[in-house]
């Protein structure tokens, strides 16, 4: 995989897995970064959203585009 760059944030759990199967379903390399702290076994997590989505710059604007549609 191309270097990767944070596209945007994910605000929780559902919205992370939706995005990651169409992603892959459309073969568009991505890495889901969740911000879970695995010290307390991913039971503490940070107020401001669940994680983000990193992917090769080439592809943001799809993802972006993905992303609308679902929030839709």
């Amino acid at each position: 995989m191309d270097k990767t760059v944070k596209i945007l944030a994910i605000q929780n759990e559902i919205e992370a897995i939706l995005l990651d199967d169409i992603l892959n379903e459309r073969g568009i390399p991505h890495i889901m970064k969740s911000y879970r702290d695995i010290v307390y076994d991913g039971l503490w997590q940070t107020d401001t959203s669940w994680g983000h989505i990193e992917a090769p710059e080439q592809y943001r604007d799809e993802i972006l585009e993905i992303f609308n549609s679902i929030k839709q």
